[in-house]
């Protein structure tokens, strides 16, 4: 897909402030730190429209980016960073559960793990969170030119089977570095978004 347009709307706390314009939205989730903002830019052909950060948990708000006047990307805050006080958590969770509980115009998560390692009790939780919402789910494993080609697809099972991943929901293993995957995820999100 080429990606003419994409900026960020609004970085809203509640839903009086998401957008009206009723465009579908693609939501991004994953751990603090576990390239969330490569993988967008990488997808959109921008250096930095999202911005990477070296300390984790710098998305705080749910940032909508209005892509190509046709569908909104909704980053929504790093999960699993223990540097946040637990009143900040609390807070993130109630704003990210009324997201995903309410949101109308949401018709997938990009779920973030890194296929490095395997995936996290706050991932497990995350997937069941998404799952228990019935909202369809992509897992993009990240990261993916740190590993050799030959354990790829021990990688990939272990993501699978440690989320007990949905037989309805697919797992893209993904490069920000090489743009290895990025077709692929692509064809898969025209799906939602059309």
């Amino acid at each position: 897909m080429k990606v003419n347009k994409a900026e960020i709307v609004i970085s809203a706390v509640s839903e009086k402030q998401y957008p009206t314009d009723r465009w579908p939205e693609i939501a991004l989730a994953g751990r603090s730190n576990v390239g969330k903002s490569s993988f967008i830019n990488k997808l959109i052909n921008r250096k930095n429209l999202a911005r990477t950060s070296s300390k984790p948990g710098k998305t705080q708000t749910l940032n909508f980016y209005n892509i190509n006047d046709a569908f909104y990307f909704v980053d929504v805050p790093g999960y699993g960073y223990a540097k946040v006080s637990k009143k900040e958590r609390e807070k993130w969770g109630k704003m990210m559960e009324e997201y995903f509980s309410l949101r109308d115009m949401l018709r997938l998560t990009v779920m973030i793990v890194d296929i490095r390692h395997k995936p996290s009790e706050d991932d497990v939780m995350m997937y069941d969170f998404l799952k228990y919402y019935e909202i369809p789910v992509l897992v993009i494993a990240t990261k993916l030119d740190k590993i050799p080609k030959n354990k790829k697809a021990t990688h990939i099972k272990r993501v699978i089977d440690t989320l007990e991943l949905d037989p309805d929901d697919s797992v893209i293993p993904f490069s920000a570095e090489t743009s290895e995957g990025k077709e692929d995820v692509w064809s898969y999100l025209l799906n939602y978004i059309k």
